[in-house]
């Protein structure tokens, strides 16, 4: 039976519904006499779901809503012969229906592709009679404690520790940092994540649902589930307009004794207009969006921004651009300048395949000059590399790989380190022969809009709070900076999720705007999820409500104003509407209006909703 009514509902049907209707007022205006109307295909297609959707809802939910009130009223005409007016007021609540099913249809990608990250096979390490084999397995039959093996550049397969090897590990999908993290024997790591350059055998901790995607696979579904929609204002209205309408209704025929004044009462009572209000305006609000390229999924979403009084941001990718840059340059030779600092590094890393190495080559190479060729190249995963350039042994890495490898680090250099630290950023150290020569900053880049924005929002009374998987010293460099106080660091998807619910416990509205796949389950939670739709992961954009395509956070307190300015439009509407209705009834009891000219009256309401609306679409926000 619901496959049925969802084929009535479809748009060509009500299509099919709207020029039989057309047909019919033609031949009523001309008086043409036909054996079946043209109305009877409307009142098919448009009430059947109308009725169907009223009875059940009345029955199974005992909610009395709008579909009610225009069910009896299509009942009522077609009892006093009146087709036209009963297929009018149907066909108006299917173009409602498909406008607001239009605003509120959602990308339902996120989940499917969450789970695709999840690796379907991993390397099983067994040993038999002191001969180590490697097996490849189904990820259901790797149990807690075996040895599994991860190779350069593959998804790492279980939440497990390292027993053996070294690695620079992408961690962004589950915490959101910007750099990979450096991991040897004793660290942990998570499935899902990205092993680097390094070979490494982990022992598994956590396998199957217990694993840490899986969890985040959860939360995302979890979230979507708990995420109930919200009620349409004209249900809202409904549970009183049904018992008034009907009261005015009987009252008329009674003291009247005109069968016809009522039935015309339940027509121009019927709430099509009201039903409009709200999904034209949200249509047009979305029209103007799209022109500033933010894509908005559904028409509850630009609703609920509108209320929002509390955004959270993620920091990385979304605060910041994402992307590692030169921040620093420190030479500890006299004889070497900064520059040519950066010139022995990025010869070191010209055939290093790390984040970090690569951006320090893209700084040298912005300078115009050609990049000398070093010899001997070696890389050692989640250390440093080695080369030889100008018959000079040049190490760039981390400070323990510099001192495994004898460099002295006086303490002037060790306070700088620390100091790096503290902000955020990470360092390359760099020494010729055997000599600590200089180091290299990098870190993440502030959007330059990001210190405005945060502003505007506070201006209009909105609490701007980051929630970010950093490290606190970073987080706090980065919220003095931007001129954000309130910040919480190194938090897993999950705790996002607490932080968010927390807030909505206490009586916020919130908003929560990010980029990556840890942003997902936080981006379902919230009461709107804003994804950055350029760099952002396409699980964030899936699992979000709204993408600004450009990236350009500057436009959020433009989102706000605009959702606003669609809930004043929508009230608007909602006044005419009733104002409308007033008139109408008024005639109706006074016997000025028939069913059928009730029904143009009542469709004229709708038209002048529909023009008022499509104002919001050029209106400068």
């Amino acid at each position: 039976m619901e496959r049925f009514i969802q084929f009535l509902e479809g748009l060509k049907m009500t299509i099919i519904g709207g020029v039989a209707l057309a047909v019919s007022l033609v031949l009523l205006l001309n008086d043409i006499q036909v054996t079946i109307d043209p109305a009877w295909i409307t009142v098919l297609i448009s009430g059947i779901p109308l009725l169907y959707l009223a009875l059940t809802r009345l029955i199974f939910q005992r909610a009395i809503t709008s579909a009610l009130l225009i069910s009896i009223a299509m009942i009522a005409c077609i009892y006093i012969g009146q087709l036209f007016a009963a297929g009018e007021v149907a066909f108006i609540m299917a173009i409602g229906d498909l406008l607001e099913q239009y605003t509120v249809r959602r990308a339902k990608r996120g989940v499917s592709q969450l789970i695709s990250l999840a690796p379907e096979q991993g390397r099983r390490i067994t040993r038999k009679e002191g001969v180590e084999q490697e097996e490849v397995v189904p990820i259901a039959e790797i149990r807690k404690d075996d040895i599994v093996r991860v190779l350069p550049g593959e998804r790492i397969t279980v939440d497990g520790e390292i027993v053996y090897g070294n690695s620079s590990v992408d961690q962004s999908i589950l915490t959101g940092e910007s750099l990979p993290i450096d991991k040897s024997v004793g660290d942990p790591v998570f499935c899902g994540t990205m092993n680097g350059y390094g070979s490494v055998d982990i022992r598994a901790t956590k396998v199957g649902r217990d694993s840490s995607l899986q969890r985040m696979i959860d939360l995302v579904k979890e979230a979507e589930n708990k995420k109930a929609p919200t009620q349409r204002i004209v249900d809202k209205w409904a549970a009183w307009l049904v018992p008034i309408a009907l009261l005015i209704a009987l009252a008329t025929y009674f003291f009247t004794g005109n069968l016809t004044r009522g039935v015309t009462i339940m027509v121009v009572f019927c709430p099509c207009a009201l039903a409009l209000a709200t999904p034209v305006s949200i249509v047009a609000g979305i029209g103007q969006a799209t022109k500033f390229g933010i894509l908005i999924k559904s028409g509850e979403a630009l609703e609920e921004m509108g209320k929002v009084d509390c955004i959270t941001f993620d920091k990385t990718g979304t605060l910041t651009e994402g992307l590692l840059a030169v921040c620093d340059l420190r030479s500890f030779l006299p004889e070497m300048t900064p520059e040519e600092i950066l010139r022995i590094t990025a010869v070191a890393e010209a055939r290093s395949e790390h984040p970090i190495g690569k951006a320090i080559v893209k700084q040298f190479l912005t300078q115009g000059e050609a990049l000398p060729a070093g010899e001997n190249f070696r890389v050692f995963p989640g250390k440093g590399v080695c080369v030889d350039w100008e018959g000079k042994s040049v190490l760039c890495g981390k400070s323990d790989f510099l001192r495994e490898n004898g460099v002295a680090l006086s303490p002037k250099i060790e306070e700088a380190l620390e100091t790096l630290r503290q902000e955020g950023k990470a360092a390359v150290l760099t020494s010729l022969d055997g000599q600590c020569a200089g180091l290299i900053a990098l870190s993440d880049v502030i959007r330059p809009a990001a210190s405005k924005m945060a502003a505007e929002l506070k201006q209009m009374q909105v609490e701007v709070v980051v929630l970010t998987g950093d490290n606190r010293q970073a987080a706090r460099h980065f919220a003095e900076q931007v001129g954000i106080e309130n910040i919480e660091a190194e938090l897993l998807p999950a705790e996002k999720v607490d932080a968010i619910t927390k807030r909505q416990k206490a009586g916020k509205r919130v908003c929560m705007i990010g980029d990556g796949v840890n942003d997902a389950p936080a981006l379902k939670t919230a009461h709107v999820g804003v994804a950055m739709g350029s760099m952002g992961s396409d699980i964030a954009i899936d699992s979000a409500d709204i993408a600004l395509m450009g990236d350009d956070i500057s436009k959020i307190p433009y989102l706000k104003r605009l959702s606003k300015a669609v809930i004043h439009s929508i009230k608007v509407n909602i006044s005419l509407s009733m104002a409308i209705n007033a008139v109408a009834i008024t005639l109706s009891i006074l016997g000025l209006l028939n069913p059928m000219t009730g029904a143009l009256v009542h469709n004229a309401g709708s038209v002048l909703v529909v023009l008022n609306a499509a104002l919001l679409y050029d209106r400068k926000i």
